[in-house]
């Protein structure tokens, strides 16, 4: 896993960890104050993205490529995040997944601007540069999958990267534009390699 994946691993398991305690805290107050009832108000919309380069939602190859361009740069370069969320269908997610460290596998579940907080705060420090090395695609009518395999480095010009592991993809087309549904991915382990259907093919 990355060092990006561990701070992202660490902040939802300290989430987790303090959510029983906030559960019986809960219980408690609804104990104390029976008649309370629960707001009937529904919950905030999603924010609307900002707009998005027609270049870069134009088509599957295009959306992918500009996601992969926006995270990838230099320690202290700040990312373009607008252009990030542009890509991203208002109430789309990011999926994180791998193996705990006390055995098992966590998935966490995080929103675009709360990936752009914790990455920020990574990139500060630390080059990341990602790019696609090989790709499988399903499409039905205006939906579309895709196992993008991705190869991370801290420098583009590094000889080899320092992780692989599987991009999933949910892709969506309104008729006019591509967006960004779900990203969902694993890092790859020695337990788990990566198939030789998902790598480049042989020369």
């Amino acid at each position: 896993m990355t060092r990006f994946g561990y701070l992202v691993l660490a902040v939802f398991l300290f989430a987790f960890a303090i959510a029983p305690l906030r559960a019986q805290e809960q219980s408690k107050t609804q104990a104390q104050a029976p008649e309370a009832k629960k707001s009937d108000a529904p919950a905030p919309p999603e924010p609307t993205p900002p707009a998005a380069k027609p270049a870069d939602v134009a088509s599957p190859d295009a959306i992918l490529a500009a996601c992969y361009d926006v995270i990838s740069g230099p320690a202290g370069q700040k990312r373009d995040w607008d252009r990030f969320r542009s890509l991203f269908l208002p109430g789309a997610r990011l999926v994180p997944s791998g193996p705990k460290k006390d055995g098992g596998f966590f998935a966490r579940v995080v929103t675009p601007d709360e990936y752009a907080k914790f990455a920020d705060t990574y990139f500060e420090k630390n080059g990341f540069a990602e790019n696609e090395i090989a790709r499988k695609s399903e499409r039905y009518g205006n939906i579309m999958q895709i196992f993008s395999t991705y190869a991370s480095r801290h420098d583009a010009k590094d000889p080899e990267p320092f992780e692989r592991g599987i991009n999933s993809f949910q892709l969506f087309y309104d008729g006019a534009r591509w967006w960004i549904v779900t990203i969902y991915w694993q890092g790859e382990t020695k337990e788990a390699p990566i198939p030789k259907e998902f790598l480049p093919a042989a020369k």
